[in-house]
């Protein structure tokens, strides 16, 4: 697993994972990292504090912040009427243009790949301008969290998932759409990293192994929740 890193460390590129997956390393710059994490603060003090979501009555080892929609299991509500009832914060409107600049970055890469079709940006849905995502679901994970191999299929809207992350470093697992086990890919996600899935990977099983602690760099360190990672994915729901 150390080699494994260790060979990351010195080939983190933008490359298609899988049809329809594209990782971008260090997508966001250093002053954009620093801006977003001072939103999250804005965000925790909202009307909807970060909570635990439960699964079958089990909580989640992170914590959550839902803009624009409140996320359940099988659901999406304005409101957080299994936390304290409170309508959620607004979506952002600069999400939105952020993710059509990873959208159309992500759709740059694939371009270049050769061994990806003609017709992959718009087969994934790499379309920069139909992006229209109108919930971000805000995960907080410390040390200890992890997230099990799971698909994002709530949504009716069959969009890309576009995933950012920030803070310390996380073993990131990227699976196949029918089953959690083999073949998957463990890619370690750094801060600043951008990640979409799209296409035929929309509804690949995914999930957080582990997180390294304490390899966020200074400016994109957590201390003021005692260190961990921050990741937002923004998706559409297709509701209205």
């Amino acid at each position: 697993m150390e080699s494994l890193f260790a060979d990351e460390a010195f080939n983190r590129r933008p490359r298609v994972i899988a049809p329809g997956a594209v990782w971008l390393p260090g997508f966001l710059d250093e002053a954009a990292q620093t801006w977003i994490i001072r939103q999250y603060a804005k965000w925790q003090s909202g009307p909807v504090p970060a909570h635990a979501t439960s699964i079958a009555g089990h909580p989640m080892s992170v914590r959550t912040i839902g803009l624009g929609w409140h996320w359940q299991p099988g659901r999406y509500d304005r409101h957080a009427r299994d936390v304290n009832g409170q309508r959620v914060l607004s979506f952002p409107d600069w999400m939105t243009r952020l993710g059509r600049q990873v959208v159309s970055t992500a759709a740059e890469v694939v371009a270049e790949d050769p061994d990806s079709p003609v017709d992959s940006k718009s087969l994934w849905g790499l379309v920069p301008e139909e992006y229209c995502p109108d919930v971000a679901l805000v995960n907080y994970y410390d040390a200890r969290a992890k997230m099990g191999m799971h698909q994002d299929k709530d949504e009716s809207d069959p969009a890309p998932v576009v995933s950012l992350s920030l803070g310390d470093t996380c073993v990131f697992r990227f699976g196949n759409t029918v089953t959690r086990n083999k073949p998957y890919e463990d890619i370690r996600l750094a801060s600043g990293d951008a990640f979409v899935f799209g296409g035929p990977a929309r509804f690949a099983y995914h999930g957080v192994t582990s997180i390294r602690e304490a390899t966020a760099p200074e400016y994109g360190r957590l201390d003021h929740l005692g260190g961990g990672r921050i990741n937002i994915t923004l998706r559409t729901t297709g509701r209205e």
